[in-house]
């Protein structure tokens, strides 16, 4: 009765198992959820992505190479994944990128009006130094904050280059 019982629920568990294959839809959504709960994702790295016909493709950068293979092991791992396209760069290990990524950091969510991007699990500008060349990513409320979050970063540190400000405005005006 017993083997039974414990037979009963492993049929019952394999029903709640999501179907496969899914839509690319459901993949992007899976993908999304499991890269905002990676542990280790920081405002440090940057990682995108692309589904089509069940195929991942991952974009972006990141500053452990640990990181880069649990990404891309996390997805390829997901129900209806047919295959992961690993396009993640691995950013340059130096002592001098750490300096600049703590000094922008500082400049941008220590100002006032961009103190709420920092708040939460997953701030939402995330800073990415390349051998002292910065670009800012993410997401930001309006033009303005994309504006002063360029210019905080421009004034935190020694980049060598222009800031590339490639924050997303998400709403373009205040109501």
């Amino acid at each position: 009765m017993a083997g039974a019982l414990m037979a009963g629920s492993v049929f019952a568990a394999d029903k709640t198992k999501p179907n496969v294959p899914r839509t690319d839809a459901e993949i992007s959504k899976s993908v999304l959820h499991n890269l905002s709960t990676y542990p280790y994702y920081s405002i440090w790295d940057d990682v995108s992505y692309k589904v089509q016909n069940g195929q991942v493709s991952l974009y972006g950068a990141v500053t452990q190479p640990v990181k880069k293979t649990d990404i891309q092991n996390i997805v390829a791992k997901l129900p209806g994944v047919e295959s992961v396209s690993d396009n993640i760069e691995v950013l340059p290990l130096s002592e001098n990128d750490n300096l600049l990524r703590r000094q922008i950091a500082a400049s941008i969510y220590r100002f006032s009006s961009l103190s709420r991007y920092g708040m939460g699990t997953h701030p939402s500008i995330h800073i990415i130094v390349d051998n002292g060349h910065v670009t800012l990513t993410g997401v930001v409320d309006t033009q303005a904050d994309k504006d002063v979050a360029g210019m905080r970063a421009s004034a935190a540190g020694l980049s060598f280059g222009p800031i590339v400000n490639n924050l997303q405005v998400v709403r373009p005006w205040k109501s």
